[in-house]
């Protein structure tokens, strides 16, 4: 069995690496050479923390596994760690044996920036030139500037409910040579583009918060209960996703899905926009929504790349199993 420590991620795995990764597999699971097995997501009742599992099988790819973790939120407080947390585990489909054990923590960050971003790619308007950024913790740096590499941004704005927090994505924009200015949620009817990007139970971003034509990607929300974004917001856009069936059952759709606002039916995969079966934005006043639930076969993509670059570059651990 291969191991590859969460130390080595970062020289190993780039922006650039997890879009293709990414991107490669929304468009399998839409052409159906890809699945995601249902989804384990629990509260286990120490430290306030939620823990599960997402798997998949991607059968082009011969690529089978899981990511064990989640969220821990007195992590950073109590411990000066991240409180997302979470392991990759890669095995071999022709026989079940295990074949590797990835670091999963900055591969979940990346590849997470890198669903909003290919979103961004495919169904933003061509002449965005404002991002909104609602949250600003950790993850929130990570979206950022993969999206700012989708567009010409000229200036990001951004809320977050500790304002104190803001200087993580300004300092972003910045490096990226972006104007930035801190706003109030009515605010983010200028944006071109907004990624919502917390942890709540309880909508923060309205439907009239969000101008004609915009993009939202609504990349929190992974847990029955939570919620970032109005269900109206929903009804009101055309909406895609990762995964139609966690959309519906633990993303932003199980809230307007419940109040009858849409239905399953109206919730289409960001794959079959890749894939050219579905047309994506019609017009430069439509509100697109991408609800990106986060699925296993993103986490098992990346790991695999991972795992073989550690290999070619003998950074891999091989141990006996």
């Amino acid at each position: 069995m291969i191991i590859v420590p969460e130390r080595e991620i970062a020289d190993l795995m780039t922006r650039e690496a997890a879009f293709d990764a990414v991107e490669k597999v929304f468009a399998a699971m839409a052409a159906g050479d890809a699945y995601n097995f249902p989804v384990v997501r629990e509260a286990i009742g120490h430290e306030d923390a939620l823990y599960g599992f997402k798997g998949g099988f991607d059968k082009a790819g011969l690529t089978l596994g899981l990511k064990a973790g989640g969220y821990w939120p007195n992590n950073l407080e109590k411990r000066d760690i991240i409180n997302h947390q979470s392991t990759v585990f890669l095995f071999d489909p022709d026989t079940g044996k295990a074949k590797a054990m990835v670091g999963g923590n900055l591969l979940t960050a990346l590849r997470t920036a890198a669903a909003s971003s290919v979103s961004i790619k495919h169904l933003a308007r061509k002449d965005a030139k404002v991002i909104g950024m609602v949250g600003a913790g950790h993850q929130a740096t990570f979206q950022l500037r993969a999206a700012l590499e989708q567009r010409d941004f000229e200036k990001v704005i951004g809320w977050n409910y500790h304002p104190e927090m803001l200087p993580n994505i300004e300092k972003v924009a910045k490096e990226a040579g972006v104007a930035f200015e801190a706003v109030e949620l009515e605010g983010m009817t200028e944006a071109d583009v907004i990624i919502s990007i917390t942890s709540s139970f309880d909508a923060t971003l309205m439907a009239d918060h969000v101008g004609a034509g915009c993009h939202v990607a609504c990349m929190g929300t992974d847990t029955k209960g939570k919620q970032e974004v109005e269900a109206a917001l929903l009804q009101k856009a055309t909406v895609f996703t990762d995964e139609v069936a966690q959309s519906i059952s633990i993303g932003e759709a199980q809230h307007a899905v419940g109040e009858g606002l849409i239905t399953e039916g109206d919730v289409h995969q960001l794959g079959a926009v890749i894939n050219g079966t579905h047309k994506g934005r019609s017009s430069d006043d439509e509100i697109t929504l991408f609800d990106g639930t986060g699925v296993g076969l993103q986490d098992l993509a990346v790991a695999a790349s991972v795992v073989d670059l550690a290999v070619e570059q003998g950074r891999a651990i091989e141990v006996d199993f």
